[in-house]
């Protein structure tokens, strides 16, 4: 059975690249067949697990508010850069010669923008802007010459491309500047982020279960920042019951996190996906995918620094920042679910239960400045206990009937 998966898949490339023109280890070539994520995926993601690791230090470093906002900038940069080439491997073969060396390419310059995350707004700005730039001219090169043998993804990436450079291109120039330069990051973003909203859905290609799959890998990645904060936040301290309580709270709620997207969302989130069809499925993609998960990714990492603080200061009340990255990571992550199904819907539809939970987080953001860090990080705790504890109840039914239809689909012919 296995050989038989393997052929079909090796047949289904080779006809692909047969039907685009161009056979041999140096094509890049659209393909049009729905595909699993490969380990060579993987591996290029292992870079945004330090990365995302180097935000959390950039944060540690400037524990300000406005060391928040730029932690989030270069949170943005490094989201647009995963997403840019999840899109990419969506439907190019990962595994043809020329795409696996241009993969290794960006990936080693991606290493290096990360290696100097924490001094991207001191010294060291330029060598991060010009290892973004690098990933991102390889990423429109590789798209644009997928697009060869499809007229309508080629004007699709000439439509964005412009956005994409400009914007990589503003963050070197940020490099050099002083004042300026958190602002030139504030507009190279904004360029980057409205202009691929405004350069449109047509042309492009989704292949449904692959796209949903790596999204939901890639939100294992940054939760597994989470379990390094804890690790990092015990480090050098003595290990009593107030640090272990601390590590074991900390770790069922990454839990939380994990399972408020994977007991149903990544079933259902999927599950659209497939049921739309053409520019819809694009626009949707973008917009629930690649825009609306950047909030989670945001939510994941505040309360990965937050840990950090509270695992090394059981005892002490947390200062107004790291109650608000531990509050106010939890509530942007759940309000982004809403946010997610007032997108699908197109109407004005939260989800009751997140909603609540959101609103007790913000609630509980001035107690957890005034009780222990490790009583705030217990109340934190209950509120996603009972969340948790309502969906299992109020989602039964959903659950079930979106669980029986994934098991179907996996089910079906190869």
């Amino acid at each position: 059975m296995s050989f038989r998966i393997v052929l079909t898949g090796q047949v289904r490339r080779e006809a692909a690249q047969r039907h685009c023109g161009r056979v041999g280890p140096m094509s890049v070539a659209a393909v049009d067949y729905e595909h699993r994520v490969t380990p060579r995926e993987l591996f290029f993601d292992l870079v945004f697990v330090f990365a995302f690791t180097q935000v959390a230090t950039l944060l540690a470093d400037d524990p300000t508010f406005a060391g928040i906002g730029r932690g989030v900038l270069v949170l943005a940069a490094l989201w647009w850069a995963w997403s840019a080439y999840a899109w990419l491997t969506n439907i190019v073969d990962p595994e043809e010669g020329v795409v696996g060396a241009a993969l290794l390419v960006a990936l080693i310059a991606m290493f290096v923008a990360a290696l100097v995350v924490p001094s991207v707004f001191g010294d060291e700005g330029v060598l991060f802007g010009a290892a973004f730039l690098v990933v991102c001219a390889m990423h429109v090169t590789l798209y644009a010459l997928a697009g060869r043998g499809n007229r309508d993804l080629l004007k699709a990436v000439l439509r964005l491309a412009p956005w994409t450079l400009l914007g990589a291109t503003m963050i070197l120039v940020a490099g050099f500047a002083d004042g300026a330069r958190t602002w030139l990051w504030v507009a190279a973003l904004a360029c980057t982020y409205v202009g691929a909203l405004l350069s449109g859905s047509t042309g492009w290609q989704v292949h449904p279960s692959h796209f949903a799959e790596r999204y939901g890998l890639v939100l294992i990645i940054a939760l597994g920042e989470a379990f390094i904060a804890v690790g990092i936040g015990a480090t050098g301290i003595g290990i009593g019951l107030g640090e272990v309580a601390a590590a074991i709270l900390g770790l069922l709620v990454a839990t939380a996190f994990w399972l408020a997207y994977f007991d149903f969302f990544s079933i259902r989130g999927e599950r659209i996906l497939v049921d739309a069809r053409g520019p819809e499925r694009v626009a949707l993609a973008r917009d629930a995918y690649t825009y609306l998960h950047f909030p989670m990714i945001v939510g994941i990492v505040l309360y990965a620094f937050a840990m950090k603080s509270i695992v090394g200061h059981v005892d002490d009340e947390l200062d107004s920042v790291a109650a608000f990255a531990l509050c106010g990571g939890c509530a942007l992550y759940l309000l982004t679910y809403s946010a997610i199904r007032i997108r699908i819907e197109r109407r004005w539809r939260v989800s009751r239960g997140r909603l609540i939970a959101a609103l007790l987080f913000l609630l509980l953001l001035p107690v957890a400045t005034m009780v222990p860090a490790l009583a705030a990080l217990a109340l934190v705790s209950t509120v996603w206990l009972a969340l948790h504890t309502y969906e299992l109840v109020w989602w039964r039914e959903a659950r079930a009937e979106s669980r029986s239809v994934s098991a179907a689909r996996a089910g079906g012919p190869n």
